[in-house]
């Protein structure tokens, strides 16, 4: 039988269509950057979003289940292979369910001109689709420990349901339950895949350069801390506004930076494919600690803004940090970050801080903007500098 790399060296088709994470990368970035312009276009008055859910509605769920699901779908298409010994999903399968992410987006868009039970329909077939995929693979592959990504990504999947149930039905699903099953899942998602990849990468990059301290080994401490982060989570998904979640929340941002400190993050800053890597995942721990405080002191710290320090922070730059990563290395370039890389990392991060100050202290003027026009630079940043290797290189 053919392994996976012989398998996507055989494919003879377009380039883009020869791995999971091509189509799915490159699109989620593309989207990512005109979904932004769209979104600042409707806010000044520029233009009007054709969508039967409100603007702030859209915008939010674009970002939640348009651009997150497409990487995780790249990310979980390359990685299963690996983790199952199945032959990976290449050619016309690939671009069948790279068109149902792509279907979701129109009908969300255009769903003004339809029935909106219908476009929520075509938007919920591509995650129910992947969820089917990626069961059929992992059970095949008799891959039982990575059950618990499926089951994180089947959560996703019920927020936006949630989300469709809430804005048909009348409800601000833009701040509601859906959007915060959506976040809490994607949150503990990085958490578990974060915990894995984040000290592999920076301990493989540091043997290299010699003797020192090295990234601790998962053992009990981590499992305690994703105990912490899951009840945290969940306390805040089902009581936002509550003190006793906001504890909870401030007990998890604590623990997760001591989990992210023993990954010795401060020896890769000379590499910024690493760094960023830990850059994605403290603010995991950030926006827990703003979550916390948005809790207990909500005239100081507004919830969109401790939001903001995970979907803007944690989901968007550790999304962006594998994108950029698995690009390289899949596509035989060196894992090494060049000025383009880097100013893309530059750029994301930001917009995030540009975007959670805005919150916190609405007075200073012109964060928004930067905000939105640095995360419009950093995504087209990554299409400009990875869609050669994307549609054109094959893997090597």
């Amino acid at each position: 039988m053919a392994t996976s790399a012989q398998q996507i060296r055989a494919w003879q088709g377009l380039a883009v269509l020869g791995y999971g994470f091509r189509p799915f990368f490159l699109g989620a970035a593309a989207f990512a950057a005109m979904a932004m312009a769209v979104w600042i276009g409707a806010l000044s008055g520029t233009w009007s979003i054709p969508s039967a859910y409100g603007p702030v509605e859209w915008h939010a769920h674009e970002f939640m289940w348009g651009y997150l699901p497409a990487v995780i779908a790249g990310f979980l298409f390359t990685a299963i292979p690996n983790w199952t010994g199945r032959l990976p999903i290449v050619g016309v399968p690939l671009a069948v369910l790279w068109c149902f992410w792509f279907s979701g987006r129109l009908a969300m868009f255009v769903s003004g001109s339809m029935p909106i039970v219908l476009a929520a329909a075509i938007d919920l077939s591509f995650l129910t689709v992947l969820l089917a995929v990626v069961a059929r693979e992992i059970v095949a592959g008799r891959n039982w420990k990575n059950l618990k990504v499926l089951a994180v990504v089947a959560i996703l999947a019920a927020g936006n349901l949630v989300f469709h149930i809430e804005a048909i039905t009348g409800g601000s699903a833009a701040s509601g339950v859906g959007v915060r099953i959506g976040v809490a899942a994607a949150i503990m998602l990085i958490a578990i895949i974060g915990g894995r990849i984040v000290p592999s990468f920076t301990r493989n990059w540091l043997a290299r350069r010699g003797p020192g301290a090295l990234p601790a080994q998962f053992d009990w401490t981590d499992q305690a801390v994703l105990a912490v982060t899951a009840l945290a989570l969940l306390l805040w998904t089902a009581f936002p506004a509550s003190g006793g979640s906001g504890a909870i929340a401030l007990l998890a941002g604590a623990l997760n930076l001591f989990r992210l400190a023993r990954w010795t993050g401060w020896r890769c800053l000379a590499e910024p494919l690493v760094a960023i890597l830990h850059a994605g995942f403290l603010f995991i721990p950030a926006g827990f600690l703003l979550t916390g405080a948005a809790a207990l002191w909500p005239e100081i710290v507004p919830p969109a803004a401790a939001q903001h320090a995970w979907m803007a922070g944690a989901i968007a730059v550790m999304t962006l940090a594998v994108m950029t990563r698995a690009s390289l290395g899949h596509s035989g370039k060196a894992l090494a970050a060049g000025k383009g890389t880097t100013a893309i990392y530059g750029l994301a991060i930001t917009a995030v801080i540009a975007r959670v100050v805005s919150g916190i202290v609405p007075a200073i003027p012109l964060l928004l903007e930067i905000a939105g026009a640095a995360w419009i630079m950093a995504f087209l940043g990554f299409v400009i500098v990875y869609a050669p290797l994307l549609l054109l290189r094959r893997a090597a």
